[in-house]
């Protein structure tokens, strides 16, 4: 009986001690500029950074020395990076079609996978990474810089939990910038975000991405009726092989989103216009929405402060270690898989409507 005893406690303090160990995390590829998110700051809580995966050698070593970081961290391929390094989980900042190849790597070996967003380049591509996913038990995120966005937890939180502003009747969620190369991106991330079989399109696809996910989030995983979309290539000199302009329209039943994502807005912007049956909620980045609620005699519109996200739902890192140690559920988050099969579902027809003219609807 003692001895049954001390096993047991033993394997409750050894428990104990694995939940509470840093996530060994591992970065796969470089060419993403998003990677600057961990270079920048790679101690992060809960995570452990055990290497970074890079073919191109002269850009990881140039990376690291930048950011002060031993070039011992560097390793040729992902599969080295899996055999010696042996992380728990890996973050991708490679292309949008290699992101099926890091699942298939790291999924039969039990490594949880975050990929920078869309999910995937296709839906064909997010169905293998489902299935590999729920195959070997393993997580796999997507990340999105609005899914740190407080107003858009806020939101959720008036629309679903207070009933704020009645049922959802529209969304309409702007996303973009000038373009990359007016806004200086690197060479390397430049060459695979403006090629249409790496990227999977232009600005439909590296904007019109956090439309749907932000809207798949809004309507609780819940499939549209139709998808249709427009796109321009208003740059042709800049960008000859993909849209530039791109403008998704998807319908449900009793509601409406529209997702305009462009590399020609004058300034930078990630923000959604939310608008129920009884009133409107307007978010961005920044400390404040605007809200209106009640009938058409209501008062005008008011600043609402927004309350800063806790630990660890306000970074990317320390909430993918989270989830990898299963501290934090991820079912119906922002970046979680059920929503982002829905996102690509929307993606998927958007390219589909936008090369065909015509309106796709889902079966």
């Amino acid at each position: 009986m003692k001895n049954f005893l001390f096993l047991f406690l033993f394997l409750i303090i050894s428990l104990s001690y694995a939940q509470d160990k840093p996530v060994r995390m591992g970065i796969a590829g470089m060419t993403h500029d998003h990677v600057y998110q961990i270079l920048n700051k790679p101690n992060r809580t809960g995570v452990e950074i055990i290497g970074f995966s890079e073919p191109n050698k002269e850009l990881a070593l140039r990376l690291l020395k930048k950011y002060n970081l031993p070039e011992s961290l560097w390793y040729a391929s992902l599969d080295e990076m899996l055999e010696k390094a042996k992380p728990e989980a890996v973050c991708d900042f490679r292309s949008i079609i290699e992101h099926l190849e890091t699942v298939q790597k790291c999924a039969p070996k039990g490594v949880h996978v975050m990929v920078e967003k869309p999910l995937a380049v296709n839906f064909a591509h997010a169905i293998q990474m489902e299935a590999l996913a729920k195959k070997h038990n393993i997580q796999l995120l997507t990340n999105y810089e609005t899914t740190w966005y407080a107003s858009n937890h806020q939101a959720y939180e008036m629309i679903h939990e207070q009933n704020a502003i009645g049922d959802i009747r529209k969304v309409v969620i702007h996303d973009g910038h000038s373009g990359p190369k007016e806004i200086g991106v690197s060479k390397e991330f430049f060459s695979w975000l403006t090629d249409p079989v790496k990227n999977g399109g232009g600005a439909i696809i590296d904007f019109g991405c956090y439309g749907a996910d932000i809207m798949a989030w809004l309507m609780k995983g819940e499939r549209p009726t139709s998808v249709t979309a427009v796109t321009q290539t208003n740059k042709p000199d800049i960008y000859p092989n993909v849209d530039d302009e791109a403008t998704i329209i998807v319908t449900y039943p009793k509601a409406q989103g529209i997702f305009q994502g462009s590399w020609n807005w004058p300034f930078d912007r990630k923000d959604v216009e939310i608008y129920g049956k009884t009133g409107y909620i307007f978010a961005d980045r920044t400390a404040e929405m605007t809200v209106r609620k009640g009938d058409r005699n209501a008062p005008p519109a008011a600043k609402m402060p927004v309350k800063p996200l806790e630990t660890p739902m306000n970074d990317a890192f320390t909430y993918f270690a989270a989830v990898a140690r299963g501290k934090v559920k991820s079912e119906n988050d922002l970046g979680s898989l059920k929503i982002n099969m829905v996102a690509m579902e929307i993606l998927d027809a958007a390219v589909k409507s936008s090369k065909t003219g015509k309106t796709i609807q889902l079966k």
